[in-house]
């Protein structure tokens, strides 16, 4: 397989889809990995599989009405896998694997299928200290934008999955990349206040615009700098309550066809307004766990 991968939006031609199915029992408060889980298990309102399955098979039947080939990670029994955005990302030729959290490495072995087909010498394993997950990363033509913690208290939090080690090594890895890097907001108790990964707080979308939440960002100007790069006039803002809906976690198909969920109904008008085809489907059930359509896919192969 010929992987390619320079941006966001370019026509998809290949993806990796996560699964729903045996996504496991309700899990207990210490194992989870962001505060919207924990907050859904204490009021009772946590995701049904039957719910999510029947999510990602409308997400699936979009993007085949689009020609997008489809593959889907192998069932663990009893395993979330819905996010495979988390376990690996392409960018270029190269498909870097994610260091995750540690309980989570056999959701990698179920991609096996896939990654056999790789060329060995684009099949990348960063060293142990480079924590990063592909939600934090967006190649963007020339650019690599990155959402990272910095902060000393990183190992305090559960929601920082991405450090200044990966950042690095992404640099090495690609020397012609501009590599611009981003501090995010991070709480393990309040997800209006957690961007759990930089496409939690901003996207870009068609050739030249983007969705974006300004407090998602710890420095203002390095939000500053992504309207000053977008245009003021080409950028959805979001707010708090929209975050903390994912509404900047929708999914590009190509620079005119976006996945959104169906109950954006600002973004989607927006949207439509701005010239794109939006695809609505249910998602919000998997959007109870915070992470929503781009977290769901591991792209492939685009134009």
């Amino acid at each position: 397989m010929d992987l390619h991968i320079v941006n966001e939006t370019s026509k998809l031609k290949a993806v990796i889809l996560g699964t729903a199915v045996s996504n496991g029992p309700v899990p207990k408060i210490e194992d989870c990995y962001d505060p919207k889980s924990i907050e859904n298990i204490l009021a009772g309102t946590y995701p049904k599989e039957s719910d999510m399955v029947r999510e990602m098979d409308a997400f699936e039947e979009v993007l085949k009405k689009y020609q997008v080939k489809v593959y889907r990670p192998t069932v663990i029994k009893d395993v979330n896998q819905i996010f495979a955005r988390d376990i690996g990302f392409v960018i270029e030729d190269k498909f870097i694997r994610s260091n995750i959290l540690p309980n989570r490495l056999e959701e990698i072995d179920a991609i096996h299928h896939v990654y056999e087909q790789l060329d060995p010498k684009n099949r990348i394993t960063p060293p142990e200290e480079v924590h990063v997950e592909g939600g934090d990363v967006m190649p963007w033509n020339d650019y690599i934008f990155v959402g990272v913690y910095t902060g000393d208290d990183y190992a305090d939090y559960i929601t920082a999955r991405t450090n200044q080690e990966a950042v690095d090594f992404i640099k090495e890895l690609f020397p012609h990349k501009i590599v611009k890097s981003f501090e995010l907001r991070k709480s393990n108790t309040d997800p209006k206040e957690n961007a759990l990964h930089l496409d939690c707080c901003f996207q870009p979308i068609g050739k030249d615009k983007a969705i974006l939440h300004k407090n998602g960002f710890l420095i203002e100007e390095e939000y500053q700098f992504l309207v000053d790069f977008f245009g003021s006039d080409n950028i959805f803002e979001i707010s708090k309550e929209e975050m903390y809906d994912m509404n900047s976690n929708i999914f590009s198909i190509s620079e005119k066809v976006i996945v959104s969920e169906k109950g954006f109904t600002r973004l989607n008008t927006w949207l439509r307004d701005q010239g794109f085809t939006v695809e609505e489907i249910p998602y919000a059930e998997i959007g109870k766990q915070e992470g929503l359509l781009r977290c769901s896919t591991l792209p492939l192969i685009r134009e």
